[in-house]
């Protein structure tokens, strides 16, 4: 009960963190707030999905992917953002 209640906040947390990168993206147009987005909804998914599932099986991991893709998504991001810097 407790663990899944937490899952929730977890998710919602990330989620609003997606939502505010969006509203800055949104205004400004930088790549750079869509890639924190992205990653955090797919954060954010993936505590949702963590929550509906046994994370106690060691066949479950697809959970660290999703974990692993989002951190990528934001080292491409820093990334991305520090080349076009350099460009122009």
């Amino acid at each position: 009960m407790f663990q899944s209640m937490l899952n929730g906040a977890v998710a919602m947390a990330w989620l609003a963190c997606a939502l505010f990168f969006l509203r800055f993206w949104r205004q400004s147009h930088d790549r750079l707030f869509a890639f924190f987005a992205l990653s955090f909804a797919v954060l954010g998914v993936n505590s949702v999905v963590a929550g509906l599932i046994d994370v106690q099986d060691e066949r479950r991991y697809y959970i660290y992917v999703a974990r692993l893709v989002a951190f990528l998504i934001i080292l491409y991001a820093i990334w991305d953002k520090n080349r076009a810097s350099r460009r122009g």
